[in-house]
């Protein structure tokens, strides 16, 4: 009853392990798998290794945490090896960070080979200078770095997109136009700091970071609806899900499938099998037998 597919790449059950957590070696993306995961995302990387921002790097706040980690990573030779030692019981998704077209194209092409999707992030609020944010922000550049990555892979391209925009469906279009198989809704809000009472200085050394955690959720639940309702391309919601119900609201408002990253840190990998627990039992008392037979369903009454 569980199972979904997006991208063509068939899962056990609708949710995946996010980008950014956990993701970083082939044993923790291994471990979530084997914990309930229905798919992993890896943690971005780049071209080259990159160090990311000082500590500290991440601090909570009410409705969730606050990070600026900087896209810290050991660069896509590394990753390769990591990729090698996947288990592949699960559909694997090599989560991609450039500064421009063809610094993503290169990255692609190195690991298409090793995975079953790319997801492009282009969103990422804390990113370094010319990564990020500042892409996902432009319609134009959006465009060329998708179209730039689909000459060069043969594997489906997911696009992350950022909600720190005036049009998030512009963006959607934007993505869509230079050939996305899929957009992933949303990576995290802001960016925002907090301050700490005792020195007057802010508490991360980057000073800002994206919001992650439950406060935003209604917000990622906006952007996934208005999506669904204007562009025809599946997507993977992300953004303070908790719960079964959560991710069934995603799922009414157009998801096809589900990202989980903050919670994992309150609650560990078991959340995977319990919000999949939850989800079952909700699917047999409504009568539901397929998941996609909710996509979309709050635009249908």
């Amino acid at each position: 009853m569980l199972e979904v597919e997006i991208c063509q790449m068939k899962m056990r059950n609708p949710t995946l392990l996010a980008a950014g957590v956990l993701g970083s070696t082939s044993s923790s993306l291994n471990w979530a798998a084997n914990n309930g995961a229905g798919g992993v995302v890896t943690k971005s990387f780049g071209l080259e290794p990159n160090k990311g921002y000082p500590n500290p790097t991440t601090v909570e706040v009410e409705g969730g945490i606050i990070n600026a980690i900087g896209l810290s990573n050991p660069g896509v030779k590394t990753f390769q090896g990591e990729l090698k030692k996947l288990e592949g019981n699960v559909p694997q998704v090599a989560s991609i960070y450039g500064a421009t077209p063809e610094e993503f194209s290169q990255i692609a092409s190195q690991v298409d080979n090793l995975v079953d999707a790319l997801e492009l992030n282009v969103s990422c609020p804390h990113a370094m200078e010319g990564c990020g944010a500042s892409i996902g922000q432009d319609p134009d550049l959006t465009t060329q770095i998708v179209k730039e990555v689909k000459k060069s892979v043969k594997s489906p391209v997911i696009v992350k997109l950022t909600p720190n925009v005036t049009d998030i469906v512009e963006i959607a279009r934007a993505a869509e136009s230079g050939g996305a198989d899929a957009l992933t809704l949303i990576n995290s809000l802001g960016p925002g700091m907090r301050i700490d009472l005792e020195t007057a200085r802010p508490v991360l050394a980057n000073r800002f970071g994206g919001m992650s955690g439950p406060a935003i959720k209604p917000i990622a639940l906006r952007c996934v609806y208005q999506v669904h309702q204007e562009v025809p391309l599946p997507i993977m919601g992300v953004g303070g899900i908790r719960d079964y119900r959560d991710v069934v609201e995603f799922l009414y408002a157009g998801a096809t499938c589900v990202q989980i990253g903050t919670a994992i840190m309150y609650r560990g990998l078991e959340i995977f099998r319990e919000i999949n627990n939850g989800l079952l039992k909700f699917m047999e008392d409504k009568g539901y037998l397929k998941v996609e037979e909710m996509v979309g369903l709050s635009h249908e009454l």
